[in-house]
């Protein structure tokens, strides 16, 4: 006979950490280049995305960006994450706490074939900035279930203008945030 044993002593898939996200993003990537994903859309209203894979410990998604599309400054609500930059070139601005308002973002530029992890208190905002497309593979760990939103106040720390409960990465937060989508 087999006894059940209680979820609590049942062990629960651990996330992956920013190192392992971003092999995990790379692999993907050359997954995608190499053909074993269908198709890839590009939208003038809003950036297309596509989950490709999600388990228990990860959630990776592919997601393309036309030239002046971005998202908004978030965190990814506890999760972990990783994107690497597949084709064109996309703009990274990273909050940096303790700075004032006009020093509090960095700019990186990420050009194609980069790779960036992040821990679960990352804040940032990515756009494309070029004149061309691009598209990037994104992955979470754990999976997301919610994302916050923020301003830069002008003393240079976050201000907290939404919470959304989501499993997307590109939620439409436009309403939410009483702002136009990007």
């Amino acid at each position: 006979m087999n006894a059940i044993r209680p979820l609590s002593s049942v062990a629960l898939p651990s996330a992956l950490n920013p190192v392992e996200l971003v092999d995990y993003s790379r692999f993907i990537a050359d997954e995608v280049a190499a053909g074993r994903y269908p198709y890839i859309e590009f939208n003038e209203e809003t950036r297309w995305h596509q989950r490709i894979y999600r388990d228990p410990r990860v959630d990776v998604w592919l997601i393309s960006w036309l030239p002046s599309q971005g998202t908004q400054l978030h965190d990814h609500g506890g999760s972990s994450g990783a994107f690497t930059v597949l084709s064109g070139e996309l703009s990274e601005a990273i909050y940096r706490p303790g700075r004032p308002a006009d020093l509090a973002l960095a700019e990186h530029r990420r050009a194609s074939g980069a790779a960036v992890g992040f821990g679960p208190r990352h804040v940032h905002d990515v756009r494309n900035l070029s004149g061309d497309p691009a598209v990037s593979v994104h992955a979470y760990s754990p999976p997301l279930t919610s994302m916050n939103y923020y301003d830069i106040g002008e003393a240079g720390g976050l201000e907290r203008i939404a919470t959304l409960a989501t499993e997307d990465p590109e939620p439409d937060v436009g309403l939410v945030l009483g702002r136009p989508a990007a």
